[in-house]
């Protein structure tokens, strides 16, 4: 769907920044609690300034499909992110803020990335809950045509810090993981000076970053975006 995807973009100049800088996916948040949640009315501005042939994809976590909906025809969304967890409760009973696979169904045609988290301890299958997730999505009739790897977060986090938190996903023990089944883009403490050496450590074709090219949440910093996007674009070998 996207090799290179700048998420939590927030304003109409950063949306051109991060266009004319050459990635080809910018995400926009509208999770609970998020720094880099945007309006409906925000976001039409954001995505006003997107040129064609960009990729404009919204990040959501336990929002009900009649929401997400709204948001995709009202923005006019090329794609819906699933970031909720992947268990709607945690080890200890509480539960947590999650997106069930029957949402998929109930999303309808809309084209879906989801978001997985490794989980276990080093050299176990830390993708195995994610496949299982997806096994289900695809019983529903809309299995993801997307994953994300993004790194490990507490159970108990809110909804608004499952990312853009700046933390590394453990890059052999997702190359140890094996895959998803579908085409899979890396996460997670990505950065200008770590995203060629991720590219090459993981064999992913297709980084995500959100923290890792900002001044401050929500606001980017153009000479970190465009040497981001040079730097992957270089390790991918894109022209």
């Amino acid at each position: 769907m996207f090799q290179i995807k700048i998420c939590g973009v927030t304003t109409a100049a950063d949306a051109r920044l991060v266009a004319e800088a050459g990635a080809d996916c910018i995400g926009l948040n509208f999770v609970a609690g998020s720094p880099r949640r945007l309006t409906l009315a925000a976001a039409q501005d954001v995505a006003a300034a997107i040129p064609a042939g960009v990729l404009r994809v919204g990040v959501f976590a336990g929002s009900p499909a009649a929401d997400i909906l709204r948001v995709v025809a009202g923005v006019g969304l090329g794609a819906v992110q699933l970031h909720g967890h992947l268990q709607p409760t945690g080890s200890d009973g509480e539960p947590l803020v999650w997106d069930p696979p029957s949402l998929c169904g109930e999303l309808g045609g809309v084209p879906i990335i989801r978001a997985v988290r490794l989980q276990g301890p080093p050299a176990s299958d830390g993708l195995a809950a994610a496949r299982a997730w997806l096994e289900a999505a695809a019983t529903g009739g809309n299995c993801p045509a997307m994953g994300i790897c993004d790194a490990a977060v507490e159970r108990a986090t809110p909804a608004g810090q499952l990312g853009g938190t700046g933390a590394v996903v453990d890059w052999s023990l997702l190359v140890a993981s094996g895959g998803l089944g579908i085409p899979m883009a890396l996460a997670g403490g990505l950065t200008p000076q770590n995203v060629a050496a991720a590219i090459r450590a993981t064999g992913l074709h297709a980084v995500d970053t959100a923290s890792g090219v900002e001044l401050a949440p929500g606001r980017k910093d153009a000479e970190r975006v465009r040497e981001f996007v040079a730097a992957a674009r270089g390790a991918l070998g894109i022209g």
